[in-house]
């Protein structure tokens, strides 16, 4: 990992509003965005002038969009939902990632659905090689989550997914913070995928009473999210850092009926800060001061 690695962030983890979005990555001089959503709406849904306006508004404020986090078999598409819309999105954002830059799209591994194991794997299996057949057409990357799906929380499984699609255009997408939330240890999980990486969210969480998983400021959490960092670093990884605080905004909450929050610009400005000092401490610690009988 370069000294200056790449950091952005998901930008409605900021505000709704683009405008806020892009403040906040100002306020941090940071020239990266992931974009996920914009007022609320994927980028899939958007309107298409309401686009056209926002492509023009990230490129007249000299951003680079990283990534698109799309809801391509998140946990709102579980794996008995229609496939036609997948397929529909994915046929949507091969235009606009052209328009905004970008190559990188997120996706997930399709939640069960209430399907057997069996079934379940048959149908992620086939519905990922047919999205990356054609994202192999367009040019794009799709980059799986560790998070909800078929192989969200099993680095065998995520593996096995690469394995069998066996197509640069399918790689993974390590978020740091998912482990708490999904019963897993991440830095044991990155170890396993860490070759296969090709974009990082940030985010670190705390477990508390009755299942319940807050989400902290990086390196505060039972994470390992500086574990995670130092293991990036040691395999020359060289994408973006991207943060998903997730203090004041949780998109899956919607799908349990409840309010998913919304994005806060000066949380975000904070987590971006506590990043940037976590990477500094992790990265490059500073000597211990020998003592006296050791200089001795």
């Amino acid at each position: 990992m370069p000294d200056r690695v790449g950091l952005a962030g998901i930008g409605d983890e900021a505000a709704p509003d683009l405008p806020g979005q892009l403040a906040a990555l100002a306020e941090l001089g940071w020239d990266r965005l992931e974009l996920r959503s914009v007022d609320g709406t994927a980028v899939a849904a958007m309107e298409e002038r309401a686009f056209a306006q926002a492509a023009e508004q990230i490129l007249d404020a000299g951003i680079t969009v990283v990534a698109v986090a799309s809801r391509i078999g998140d946990w709102s598409r579980p794996a008995t939902a229609d496939f036609s819309w997948d397929l529909d999105e994915l046929e949507v954002l091969a235009r606009r990632c052209r328009v905004l830059g970008t190559r990188l799209v997120r996706i997930m591994s399709y939640p069960s659905g209430g399907l057997a194991d069996a079934d379940w794997k048959r149908l992620v299996h086939a519905r990922v090689r047919e999205l990356v057949h054609r994202a192999e057409d367009a040019g794009l990357v799709l980059a799986h989550e560790n998070c909800a799906g078929w192989a969200g929380d099993d680095a065998e499984r995520a593996l096995e997914l690469v394995e069998v699609v066996d197509s640069p255009a399918l790689r993974l997408l390590f978020d740091t913070g998912n482990g708490v939330a999904h019963g897993y240890h991440a830095p044991d999980m990155l170890r396993e995928l860490v070759d296969h990486v090709v974009h990082v969210h940030v985010k670190d969480a705390v477990s508390g009473p009755g299942g319940r998983v807050d989400y902290v400021l990086p390196g505060a959490g039972e994470s390992g999210t500086a574990e995670c960092l130092r293991l990036l670093a040691r395999h020359g990884y060289d994408g973006t850092l991207s943060i998903e605080p997730h203090l004041h905004l949780r998109p899956h909450l919607r799908g349990q009926g409840a309010d998913p929050g919304s994005g806060d610009p000066d949380a975000f400005v904070a987590y971006g800060r506590a990043l940037e000092r976590l990477l500094g401490h992790a990265l490059h610690p500073v000597p211990a001061t020998p003592t006296a009988r050791e200089v001795t």
